[in-house]
């Protein structure tokens, strides 16, 4: 009998070790599980781009543009791009707290793919990008927006906001490896944001603003950004505005992605 189970056991394959795919799916599985956690993540997901859009529309609606129904037109694209850069600010945040509870220790001792970790950080941005950019389509949707572009356009600014959240995020990835708690890293990210986020063309046309801080919006990646995506919803983009607001996006990229993993080898 006992001959008979170890030729069992010696029989049975060992199981192939997953790939790098299979291992950022199963980080990017366990971001989604955070939501089930920590409910209030996602409550925050869903109120925050409704209470702007809401808020900004009509409150700020007549006075800009003369009718909501206007600047629902003008607003719903720039809230979304304000709405991913913000929501990347959840990346560094979750980082601080994994490293403060001592995870990533244990994910090095794990024999898997050494960046999965952060391939999982990124799937579950992609997941609060698409969720909070979808809130806000239906919310300016009931409240009269109609993208001219069709369809085929909002498929394009999703994936652009895509894009962009991904360049975004490695900025606060690289915060969250440098300061030593998520509410620093929240701190230092909107002090940072603030400016970017509100000296721009998301709210208000920028030919009102006076010249100096015009020369400022008008190369702030932010308002390039938005630009395209009302380029792409409404339609009339071209490519050299295609090309501006993917810049920031690709340089954030190949200048910080390096120095991610440097501050984590590092650690």
């Amino acid at each position: 009998m006992k001959s008979d189970v170890t030729f069992a056991v010696i029989q049975v394959e060992r199981p192939a070790e997953p790939g790098a795919l299979s291992n950022a799916l199963a980080f990017g599985w366990r971001a989604v599980l955070k939501f089930k956690h920590v409910p209030e993540q996602l409550f925050d997901l869903v109120m925050t781009p409704l209470m702007f859009t809401l808020l900004f529309t009509f409150v700020f609606g007549g006075a800009l543009a003369g009718s909501t129904d206007r600047y629902v037109q003008f607003f719903v694209p720039g809230i979304l791009v304000q709405t991913v850069v913000f929501n990347s600010v959840y990346s560094g945040m979750g980082l601080s707290t994994d490293l403060g509870k001592g995870l990533f220790d244990r994910f090095r001792s794990l024999p898997i793919w050494s960046l999965a970790p952060f391939a999982g950080l990124m799937v579950g941005d992609v997941l609060r990008h698409l969720i909070a950019s979808l809130i806000i389509l239906s919310i300016g949707m009931l409240l009269g927006y109609r993208p001219e572009a069709g369809f085929a356009g909002v498929l394009a600014a999703l994936a652009l906001l895509i894009v962009i959240g991904f360049g975004v995020g490695w900025v606060f990835l690289v915060l969250g490896l440098v300061m030593r708690t998520p509410n620093t890293v929240m701190t230092m990210a909107f002090t940072g944001i603030m400016p970017l986020v509100f000296a721009s063309n998301i709210m208000v046309d920028p030919g009102t603003m006076p010249g100096w801080l015009r020369v400022f919006v008008d190369v702030n990646p932010v308002s390039l950004m938005t630009t395209a995506m009302r380029g792409l919803m409404n339609g009339g983009i071209t490519w050299a505005q295609l090309g501006l607001a993917l810049l920031a996006p690709a340089l954030l990229t190949l200048l910080l992605a390096p120095v991610t993993l440097w501050l984590y080898r590092r650690k």
